[in-house]
This record gives structure tokens, sequence and C-alpha cells, in this order.
């Protein structure tokens, strides 16, 4: 008699696949907005290391329990002296604004015009100038080998100019307090803070720690070894900087487990699925 009872409370298959779809949408849109999201690239401005088309996942509460560090890939909302590098077309039509619109809702869209990835070259205090005599950026007087992710620098025979960000050449500049200094990995194309100003931190939406797409491309994005002998900020008091200046990754594995949790259940309920379904035909 229990099963019986059991049986009728069991929710036809039906109505359940609608059910598990609403939630499944309601947990992505909960996770893009709170914990992680995909970006799309729409620039060459960090090629090699993010190409054309490639996604990332991006930590979004990771700087909430710490501070953005160099080396470090961010993805960030540009003030308005920042030129959009994403121009949306005029001419989209309704269902392609449709499918970009349930796109950003679930984080699979592409970046709004003011949203930016570049790499984190200096924080508060740091001071920042190119070029030493080698022809390399230096960060509080200590050289970069930037080798291992430069593979198309800025010409060194291009004079500055304030407004453009076509020489590598630039006097010292020094990051204010709550900002950041950052570049693209791609110098010749890049539109960066060398021309454009730096960053609020506040205005940082996140960190991008894994290539998720195409799936050839699949790899994380670690900071770089060259950052770890850098001198600290002024702004940071010595004995507050981490060992090696490399940055805590606990943050990665918050955002993580949330994620992997409900993907799991879900899982679970559709493996469930085809055991219901003989039950029903019994």
């Amino acid at each position: 008699m229990q099963m019986v009872q059991r049986r009728r409370r069991q929710m036809p298959l039906w109505q359940e696949l609608p059910l598990l779809l609403v939630v499944a949408f309601c947990l992505a849109v909960l996770i893009r907005s709170f914990l992680l999201q995909a970006f799309f690239i729409p620039s060459g401005s960090m090629e090699d290391t993010l190409l054309v088309g490639d996604r990332v996942l991006v930590n979004k509460v990771v700087y909430d329990v710490r501070d953005p560090v160099r080396g470090e890939v961010v993805v960030f909302r540009g003030t308005n002296n920042w030129v959009p590098e994403n121009v949306e077309d005029p001419n989209l039509g309704f269902t392609a604004k449709l499918g970009r619109t349930i796109g950003d809702l679930i984080g699979l869209g592409r970046p709004g015009e003011k949203d930016f990835i570049k790499r984190v070259i200096g924080v508060p205090g740091d001071r920042i100038r190119c070029c030493d005599d080698q022809g390399r950026l230096t960060v509080n007087g200590q050289p970069l080998d930037e080798s291992a992710y430069v593979l198309e620098d800025s010409p060194l025979d291009v004079p500055p100019n304030p407004g453009e960000c076509r020489s590598r050449q630039f006097g010292e500049i020094v990051v204010e307090p709550g900002h950041l200094f950052v570049m693209g990995d791609h110098r010749l194309v890049s539109q960066d803070s060398r021309c454009q100003g730096s960053v609020p931190i506040e205005n940082v939406i996140g960190r991008a720690f894994v290539i998720v797409w195409p799936q050839g491309r699949w790899d994380g994005l670690s900071v770089p070894e060259t950052f770890a002998d850098l001198p600290p900020s002024t702004a940071t008091p010595a004995a507050v900087e981490r060992p090696e200046n490399l940055p805590d990754t606990s943050g990665d594995l918050v955002v993580v487990l949330p994620v992997l949790i409900p993907l799991l259940a879900a899982s679970g309920s559709v493996r469930s699925l085809p055991a219901r379904r003989r039950r029903l035909r019994l």
C-alpha cells in the first residue's frame, strides 16, 4: 500500500523535465551573478595567451577576500577613458539579441562594450616605466622578463604619445591608491593603462583562471614566475607581502565547490530519470 502511494506522489516525467530545466536555469543565473562567469574573448589584445573566440572562467568572489596581485589576468569594467574593444553590431536582429540576452543571463554571452581583460602589471604604490637599457618593462626598478607571455611587443623606435599605446616607451608611472596598472599581452595592438589610465580595483569583476573553450585549448591562467621576484609596493608594508609575492589561490577553490555541488546534484537527477521511466512502465 505504501509503495502504491509513493508511486502516485512521483511527478510524471513530462512535468519533471521542465521543472529541472527551470531549476538549472535559476542555478546558472545565480552562479553567473555571484560566483562564476564565462567570458568570450572578442579581440587579440591578449594573444597568444588568449585567442579571439576563447572562453575563460572568471572567479567573481576571489577579490572579496583579497586584492588582485601582479601577473593575474583580470576582467574589469573600463572607465570613461577606455575605448571599447567589443562594439556590438547595431544591425542585429531580434532573435540574435534575444539569444545574447539569454546567454548573458547564464554567463555565456559576449562581454559588454566596457568589459576588458588584461594582465595586472602594477598594484597601488608601484613605480612602472619602460624601458631599461635592454628594452624591458620595470616595476619598482626591477626588470620583468616577459618572454613567457609577450610574443609581440610594441616597437622601441616609436616615440611615446600619452594618447596612444603604439610605443613601448613611457615615463615612470606611480600607481594610485585603489588602482591597478594593466596591460595586454599583445602589446603591439593592446589599448591599456599605458594610454588609457589605471583601473579602479572596485571595477574589477574577477580573476580569469582557466580557458574552458575550445576544448583543445583547455589550460590554467597562472601567474608567470617573473612576478615572484619583484620588490614590494611602497603602498604595502614588506611584512604583509606574501612569500615570493605569489597569490593565494584559495579563492578559486571557494568558487569551484559551490559550482560542482549543483552540477553533481543535477547529474544525479538526470541519471535517475531512466530508472523512474522503467518504473512507470511496470
